[in-house]
């Protein structure tokens, strides 16, 4: 019995793999409202039964899909961070700031996490996740930044809160601008000097 559960658990993360791999791919493209469950369901190679079975509403499976984006993200937002000084908190935000706004450009990063990613799960909803996986990374630089007497002694929270809304607004302006290039060489020198003058 117990090989039995293991098998039928291992073909239901099978499953749900497939489905999150083949609706990122089609999020992306398309965007969420011109993609159904059919097409999906058709391009991970399962059943729509299948598909409701793993996922009652697309909604939810988009949920899933923008939480693996958001892994990843971190992920390699994490590895841009060692390349600058550790000791100066200051290049560690500078540099995590610049590795943001970079993918900001990116065609998934665009659609799935800024552009449908509030309108799918709504305000609350979104801004929870993004907050889950970002906000403890800034958080954590900022008190190193505090620490060692960069920043004022003040609460890291707020701080933290006011530093990720900001960097989420760029990002936002770069991913709907007609120029993305000219928009994420601007928004640089913006974020810069905001970074620049906290860390004063």
């Amino acid at each position: 019995m117990t090989v039995q559960r293991r098998t039928q658990a291992d073909r239901s993360a099978t499953t749900r793999r497939a489905l999150v791999k083949a609706a990122r791919q089609l999020f992306t493209k398309h965007g969420y409202a011109a993609v159904g469950t059919e097409r999906i369901a058709s391009e991970a190679g399962v059943s729509r039964g299948a598909l409701y079975h793993q996922f009652p509403e697309k909604s939810e499976l988009f949920a899933a899909v923008f939480e693996a984006v958001e892994v990843e993200l971190m992920v390699r937002l994490g590895h841009h961070l060692p390349a600058a000084d550790a000791s100066d908190p200051r290049a560690v935000l500078l540099a995590g700031a610049d590795a943001w706004l970079d993918a900001s450009m990116e065609p998934e990063v665009q659609r799935i996490v800024l552009l449908d990613g509030p309108a799918v799960l709504g305000w609350e909803r979104w801004r929870d996740i993004g907050l889950r996986y970002g906000l403890g990374l800034v958080s954590a630089v900022l008190s190193d930044a505090i620490a060692s007497g960069l920043i004022p002694e003040q609460p890291v929270d707020p701080l933290a809160h006011a530093l990720v809304g900001a960097l989420d607004e760029a990002a936002l302006y770069v991913a709907r601008a007609t120029d993305p290039v000219t928009a994420r060489k601007e928004m640089g020198a913006v974020v810069q000097q905001l970074i620049t003058a906290l860390c004063a």
